[in-house]
C-alpha cells in the first residue's frame, strides 16, 4: 500500500489554509496588508520624494531594499495569508528598524526631513505588521494553536 508524500493535500492542512484564507478575507486585514504595500512602496521611494542630499547615500539604499522587503511581504499576506503568516513578525522588526535606521546607519544623511520620514513611515509599518500578526493569531487560536485560549487542562489553580 502506498501513500502520497504530498503534506499539501493532508485534510488538516487543506482546512488550515482555509482558515487563514478566511482571516485573510477580512476587510480589516485586507485593509492593514494594503497600506503595509502603500508603505512599504512609500519607503522605498522616499529617498527621492523627500529629497534625500544624494540617493546612492546609505540609508537612501537602506530605504529602498527594505521598502521593497516590506512591499513584498504585504504583497505575499494579501496573496497566500495561509502561506506567509509564520513570517508575520518581520514586518513589525521592519518598521522598528525604518524608525532607528537614520541613527544606526553610518553617514552624514540624516536630516530633519530623513529622520521624520523615516520615524512616521517605520511606525505605520510597525503598526500595521502588528495588526497582520494579530490576525493570524486569532486564526492559530481558533484552529487549536499556540493562541488557544479556553479551559486549562492542568486542574485547578492552587
Amino acid at each position: 500500500m502506498t501513500h502520497s508524500a504530498d503534506i499539501g493535500t493532508h485534510p488538516d492542512i487543506m482546512q488550515l489554509r482555509a482558515r487563514y484564507d478566511s482571516a485573510a478575507a477580512n476587510p480589516a486585514a485586507q485593509l492593514a496588508d494594503g497600506l503595509t504595500l502603500l508603505s512599504g512602496m512609500y519607503l522605498a521611494l522616499s529617498p527621492w520624494i523627500v529629497g534625500f542630499s544624494g540617493t546612492r547615500t546609505p540609508l537612501a539604499v537602506n530605504n529602498l531594499v527594505t521598502g521593497l522587503a516590506v512591499a513584498l511581504l504585504a504583497m505575499g499576506y494579501s496573496s497566500a495569508f495561509g502561506r506567509t503568516y509564520g513570517i508575520s513578525w518581520v514586518a513589525p522588526l521592519l518598521g522598528i528598524w525604518t524608525i532607528i535606521a537614520p541613527w544606526v546607519i553610518r553617514g552624514d544623511m540624516a536630516t530633519t526631513s530623513t529622520i521624520i520620514s523615516n520615524v512616521i513611515v517605520g511606525a505605520l509599518i510597525l503598526l500595521f505588521g502588528l495588526a497582520t500578526m494579530r490576525f493570524g493569531m486569532m486564526e492559530r487560536g481558533r484552529s487549536g494553536g499556540f493562541g488557544t485560549s479556553g479551559p486549562s487542562h492542568m486542574g485547578p489553580a492552587r
